[in-house]
C-alpha cells in the first residue's frame, strides 16, 4: 500500500495536514455529521499491537487514508525486529503550533496577545496614537498589520513583550490565555487546540515518542500553556526568542526581557533550531504553513522511514478554510510540494469528526 509517510527523502505531510482551521463560523457545530467509513486492512496489526480497534486509538479521526498511514507509520517504527524499526532514543516528533495544534484564525495566537497589550500600555504611550503599526491596532484595524510586512509585527512584538523578567511574561501570556476569549467561538483561547492533534500527541507519545513544538511564536509565550494545553513541558517547546539581558539587581541577579527579537524561528530556521535543540534528526513532523516546509523537508529527507504531514483547512463551516491567499497560516509552495513527495495531507473537514474538545470552558 502507498502510504503517506516517507522513506529518506521521502513525503512531508502534503499541504500542512490540510488542517484549514475548522473553527466553523462562530454558530456552527463542532462535530463532522455522519463522518466514518470502514476499517482498513491495517487495523488489525494496530490493534495487536496497542490493545485499541483502530476507531478508538485516535476517536476524533475518520478511518480514512491521512489515519491509516499514520498509524502504520508509527507501527513500523515501533515493531521490535522489524526493518524499520527505529529505538526510543531516536523516536522524535516535531510540531508546529499555530494552525497545526491551535487555532490561528482571524489572528495568531500571540499576535492577539500582542493586541491586548497595546490596549493596556497605550495609556502610557500617548505617541502611539499617531505612530504605526500602533495606531492601526488601537483603531481596530490589525488586519492592516497583517497585510503589511513582517516588521510591523516585528514592532509589536518587542514593544509589547519586553520590560519584564521572564517569570513575569509567563503569569501575563498564561493569564490571557486562559481568561481572554476567542472573538467568534467564544472559547478561551487554551481552549483552541484541536482535539485530534491531542489525540494524536497522546497517541505518538504511547508509543514511546519523545515529542517537540517547534514554532514561529515565542518559546516563552508558548510555554505559559504548553502543559496545560497540550501536556509538553516548557523544555520540549523551541520557538523564536526575544533578547535577554542580565541585570544584577539590587534584589539579586536577574534576566530582563529587551526590545529586540533575537530569533524568528521560521522557515529555513526551523530545522536549524531542532538540531541545536535535539542534536537530532526528528523521523516525524507535522505543520500547516509554507513556514514549516522547510522543517518538513529535512525531516522526510532522514534516512529510514519518515512521516511529514500538512494539517489543512478546509472546514469552512465549522472553523476556517483557507491557503494559498491567507496573510495567517499562508499554504503554497508547501502544498505543492506535498503533493510533488506524497506528504500526509490532512483534510479537517472530511477527516476530523470534531474540531475542539467536547467542552468549551
Amino acid at each position: 500500500m502507498n502510504f503517506w509517510f516517507c522513506d529518506a527523502p521521502c513525503t512531508q505531510a502534503i499541504g500542512l495536514l490540510c488542517i484549514l482551521l475548522v473553527v466553523g463560523g462562530c454558530g456552527a457545530s463542532n462535530t463532522v455529521k455522519g463522518a466514518s467509513s470502514p476499517a482498513t486492512s491495517n487495523a488489525s496489526a494496530s490493534e495487536a499491537q496497542s490493545g485499541l480497534p483502530l476507531h478508538a486509538q485516535l476517536p476524533s479521526w475518520v478511518d480514512g487514508e491521512s489515519k491509516r498511514r499514520i498509524v502504520a507509520f508509527v507501527e513500523a517504527v515501533t515493531a521490535e525486529g522489524g526493518k524499520d524499526y527505529v529505538p526510543p532514543a531516536e523516536r522524535i516528533a516535531v510540531f508546529d503550533n499555530d494552525g497545526t495544534l491551535i487555532g490561528e484564525q482571524p489572528l495568531y495566537v500571540q499576535l492577539a496577545f500582542a493586541q491586548d497589550r497595546v490596549a493596556k500600555l497605550s495609556a502610557k504611550h500617548p505617541g502611539w496614537n499617531k505612530e504605526q503599526p500602533f495606531r492601526a491596532v488601537l483603531d481596530g484595524k490589525i488586519e492592516e498589520v497583517l497585510a503589511g510586512d513582517s516588521d510591523a509585527i516585528t514592532t509589536l512584538i518587542e514593544a509589547t513583550h519586553s520590560g519584564m523578567t521572564p517569570e513575569v511574561f509567563l503569569e501575563l501570556a498564561g493569564a490571557f490565555m486562559r481568561d481572554m476569549r476567542h472573538p467568534k467561538t467564544g472559547r478561551p483561547y487554551v481552549r483552541m487546540v484541536f482535539q485530534p492533534m491531542i489525540e494524536l500527541l497522546s497517541y505518538f507519545r504511547a508509543h514511546g515518542f519523545s515529542l517537540y513544538i517547534c514554532s514561529g511564536g515565542g518559546s516563552t509565550f508558548i510555554r505559559s500553556f504548553s502543559e496545560e494545553a497540550y501536556g509538553l513541558s516548557r523544555e520540549q517547546v523551541i520557538g523564536s526568542r526575544i533578547a535577554l539581558g542580565f541585570e544584577d539587581a539590587q534584589d539579586g541577579a536577574r534576566l530582563m526581557r529587551a526590545p529586540k527579537l533575537a530569533l524568528f524561528n521560521n522557515g529555513s530556521e526551523k530545522p536549524a533550531s531542532i538540531q541545536y535543540h535535539l542534536g537530532r534528526r526528528p523521523i516525524a513532523a507535522f505543520g500547516n504553513s509554507d513556514g514549516d516546509l522547510e522543517m518538513l523537508d529535512w525531516v522526510s529527507a532522514g534516512q529510514g522511514l519518515r512521516l511529514a504531514a500538512l494539517v489543512h483547512h478546509t472546514d469552512a463551516e465549522r472553523e476556517w478554510a483557507y491557503d494559498r491567499e491567507s496573510n495567517v497560516g499562508k499554504l503554497d509552495r508547501a502544498l505543492d510540494k506535498a503533493a510533488a513527495k506524497g506528504w500526509v495531507r490532512i483534510d479537517m473537514k472530511h477527516e476530523w469528526t470534531r474540531i475542539y474538545p467536547a467542552d468549551g470552558r
